[in-house]
């Protein structure tokens, strides 16, 4: 059988070995160290942003950033539906409640309309949200002009979660540096990795040093361990950092070869009756993340599923999208506006092998699988 073809596999460059043995050599194992200082830089420099805390994960991110927003048990806090749970676990952490948003058609991202219908509403219920936390899918940006003026207009502050969307842009501006904070993920399936890790992102430094406070058990300044708040242990170690500056260097070439998988996919694949691709809107730049496509097995008489069991008979993984969080029996019972969208793409979808590291030759073999079973 023929080597495991991944989804999303890790994809190292020349440097990160470097980095981590300098690490080893200089005994810095712990989360402090010089590889965490330059890969905050590194992400500073890349995104356009004024400050970055390195963490263990992008759930970490969301977590601290709520936790400095003020979420409280009880407090709502309005989430994209059509995600995956780490978006919306760190509202329930602070023993907040989630209030869902359902898709739009054209990025499947939090729709506009939908989420000024959710605060007007909870608004007369006398409840208004504390914070919205804001999805950019698969790497395409969201409808940031028309979210970010409904939360400016009513003064909710907005968490940027572009853990699946480092290196995509809108109006020529990094994602996750349009809100009050953003957040990267660098697990092992991302466009880059750390092995494990993420990463807070704001303009103001004060929530980036509270952020670094708090991922590091919240120790006060004492010759002792002493600690005034809760804290958490959220900060990325050196070794995971020094693997970030490495990939941080071959980040641009990462997302160019996200984008001709991509581009392979569609030229192949979008002539299909029946077999459709996201376009990017005006002004926006996706890292195509992940390639995906919708079937709509009423012409192909084949389902997305189908032909996910016969890429898996190839040893060749694929996946469904995302399964809506409004339709998870963790959150079904939470408040949800909207919600057919999501149900209906995730029912349609699929995602591909993405891989920055595909070859030709597997390429191919993937999109003639693929054309045999339709």
């Amino acid at each position: 059988m023929q080597e495991r073809v991944y989804l999303s596999p890790p994809h190292m460059g020349e440097n990160e070995i470097k980095y981590i043995q300098e690490a080893f050599d200089a005994n810095w194992i712990s989360p402090v160290g010089p590889n965490i200082e330059a890969f905050e830089k590194a992400l500073v420099n890349y995104s356009g942003t004024g400050y970055a805390a390195a963490l263990s994960s992008g759930t970490a991110a969301i977590h601290l950033a709520l936790i400095m927003l003020g979420v409280k048990r009880g407090d709502e806090v309005i989430c994209s539906s059509f995600t995956f749970a780490g978006s919306c676990n760190p509202i329930i952490y602070q023993g907040a409640i989630p209030i869902f948003i359902d898709a739009e058609q054209d990025t499947w991202n939090m729709d506009p309309i939908l989420l000024e219908q959710a605060i007007t509403d909870r608004l007369k219920k006398g409840k208004k949200p504390k914070a919205i936390i804001l999805v950019h899918l698969y790497g395409m940006p969201a409808k940031l002009e028309e979210i970010l003026e409904i939360a400016d207009r009513y003064e909710i502050p907005v968490i940027e979660d572009a853990a699946e969307a480092l290196g995509s842009k809108y109006k020529d501006r990094h994602l996750g540096t349009f809100a009050t904070m953003g957040v990267y993920s660098f697990n092992g399936n991302k466009i880059i990795t750390t092995s494990g890790g993420g990463a807070l992102i704001a303009d103001r430094e004060d929530y980036i040093s509270q952020a670094r406070f708090l991922a590091t058990q919240a120790r006060d300044p004492a010759p002792h361990y002493e600690h005034s708040v809760v804290g958490y242990n959220y900060r990325m170690s050196n070794i995971s950092a020094g693997i970030g500056r490495g990939q941080m260097e071959v980040l641009e070439q990462r997302v160019q070869q996200r984008r001709a998988v991509f581009a392979f996919y569609k030229e192949q694949l979008g002539d299909i009756e029946g077999i459709s691709f996201t376009e990017e809107p005006e002004n926006s730049f996706s890292n195509r993340w992940l390639t995906t496509i919708l079937v709509d097995d009423d012409v192909t008489k084949v389902s997305p599923d189908d032909i996910r069991k016969e890429l898996e008979r190839h040893n060749i993984e694929s996946r469904p999208l995302w399964k809506p969080m409004h339709l998870q029996p963790v959150f079904h019972h939470f408040p949800c506006y909207g919600g057919n969208v999501s149900a209906d793409l995730f029912v349609m979808g699929l995602c591909l092998p993405s891989g920055s590291c595909l070859g030709p030759e597997i390429l191919n073999k993937i999109v003639d699988i693929v054309k045999f079973i339709l």
